[in-house]
């Protein structure tokens, strides 16, 4: 109720509010500059699941230095999971007051490594071909292909690099997606 009443004050306003809107639905790697931003982009349905964001999700928040992205996600890869606000303040060192103002648009979601409803994801830069070859939806020949690739071309940059260097339809990379990180 709070929420609403502030968004709906005279101070805020309605123009105010498209604007901030049309900025956050037209760049998805806008870097919110206030509470207000970060009450407009929660009322959007902006979501930052932080035990699978990445650096530029982590970077959309006012305050967050790329040193402190950097670190969050290497926890996470590493299997950290953070259950609450105050572990992403214990992992910061930094109070959690300084945290709270995001609220909003953090979600703790649990994943549990040995349920077989998480996927794993594998670096297709450091990956072998033995572990390729456990990603549903890559075959034995698309696993060799991957590591010949990176043998002759080097490190794939990200996800549409990945694609574009391997010719692979939009379909697979959608079932993939969710099994690699770069």
């Amino acid at each position: 109720m709070a929420l609403f009443n502030w968004l709906s004050s005279p101070q805020w306003g309605n123009q105010n509010w498209l604007s901030i809107q049309a900025k956050i639905e037209g760049n998805p790697y806008y870097r919110l500059q206030s509470a207000g931003e970060i009450a407009v982009a929660a009322a959007l349905g902006i979501k930052i699941d932080v035990n699978q964001a990445t650096v530029d999700d982590w970077l959309r928040l006012p305050g967050i230095s790329i040193h402190q992205a950097r670190l969050l996600v290497e926890l996470a890869e590493t299997g950290v999971q953070f259950l609450c606000l105050e572990d992403l303040a214990a992992a910061l060192s930094v109070p959690v007051q300084n945290l709270t103002p995001f609220k909003p648009i953090l979600q703790f979601c649990y994943y549990d490594a040995d349920c077989p409803a998480t996927p794993v994801r594998v670096n297709p830069n450091t990956a072998s071909v033995e572990q390729l070859s456990k990603i549903p939806s890559v075959d034995l020949f698309l696993a060799r292909a991957i590591v010949q690739n990176r043998n002759e071309l080097g490190k794939y940059r990200n996800l549409a690099d990945f694609q574009r260097r391997l010719a692979l339809p939009p379909q697979v990379i959608s079932d993939l997606m969710y099994y690699l990180k770069f």
